[in-house]
């Protein structure tokens, strides 16, 4: 359950990247990118993450360990190395109240039926975690597995062993506070009726294939995302990172490891870095 904590903001973020839409493909297929040009001294690095796959599908490309060979410093979303920031993600998984108190006899009902059909587990269990809690525990199960792995754990480890500094484009309280305003609680629901095997195999061969207009499709799909969750889970989180990104790049060599759906789009991180004066291009072999 340890990891499960650690890694509970990630994976609810991860929870809205999972329906299928389709999308004209504008990037070359690669999870990894270099970042270069613009006055920087040494290239910085931008990998696009999943943030829990099972063991059998989990591969760390030579490519990737290059990379983070050549950086002087891992960026996560959030410093999941920071124990103040564990905690504080730790506390969210929990709710002020119970859901049996704070939902209408209508979404129990809904919920109920999700727990049944999809988790195998009961309202009394999860009774005291919020949806977005629940959401992610849905998620974990609908992998089929028991080996998950967890992208971020596997960089905190590199970046520990190797001395390696690290650090979050955003806090804790920032992103579980961005988190509690994307989505209604019927909104949540609806999302949670959709959770299924198959969605997360869609996922997975997307990941795998390292599509990432794939990855940004699914997550901005309209049916399950508004123009204004968009806006405010990928969007203005995107651009508040490129506030920050150049200085860090302008000092030393970074690797940067984000959820991959933050890559793609007009508002992807890719394409502010390309139209803040940067060259980025993607990393094949």
């Amino acid at each position: 359950m340890k990891n499960v904590f650690k890694s509970i903001v990630a994976v609810t973020v991860l929870a809205f990247n999972f329906a299928v839409n389709a999308q004209t493909q504008k990037n070359e297929n690669s999870v990894l990118w270099e970042v270069s040009g613009n006055g920087l001294v040494k290239p910085s690095y931008l990998f696009g993450t999943i943030h829990m796959i099972c063991g059998k599908d989990f591969v760390m490309k030579p490519k990737t360990a290059d990379a983070f060979a050549k950086t002087a410093k891992l960026v996560l979303e959030i410093n999941m190395s920071d124990v103040d920031e564990l905690k504080i993600v730790q506390q969210a998984a929990v709710g002020k109240e119970p859901l049996s108190k704070t939902l209408s006899t209508k979404q129990i009902v809904q919920l109920e039926e999700v727990l049944k059909n999809n988790g195998g587990l009961t309202l009394a269990q999860v009774d005291s975690y919020t949806l977005e809690t629940v959401m992610s525990l849905l998620f974990m199960k609908s992998f089929g597995c028991t080996d998950l792995k967890f992208y971020e754990m596997e960089f905190l480890a590199k970046a520990k062993e190797s001395n390696k500094p690290i650090v979050g484009l955003e806090k804790a309280t920032e992103q579980l506070d961005i988190l509690s305003k994307s989505f209604t609680e019927d909104e949540l629901i609806a999302y949670l009726q959709k959770i299924d095997s198959n969605m997360t195999e869609t996922m997975i061969k997307e990941y795998t294939s390292e599509n990432i207009d794939g990855l940004y499709a699914m997550t901005t799909d309209k049916e399950l995302m508004s123009a204004t969750t968009k806006e405010t889970l990928l969007n203005n989180r995107n651009v508040n990172w490129l506030k920050i990104m150049p200085e860090m790049m302008q000092k030393e060599s970074v690797f940067f490891a984000v959820g991959s759906a933050h890559l793609a789009g007009d508002l992807g991180v890719i394409n502010l870095l390309k139209k803040a004066g940067y060259t980025v291009k993607p990393i094949m072999n």
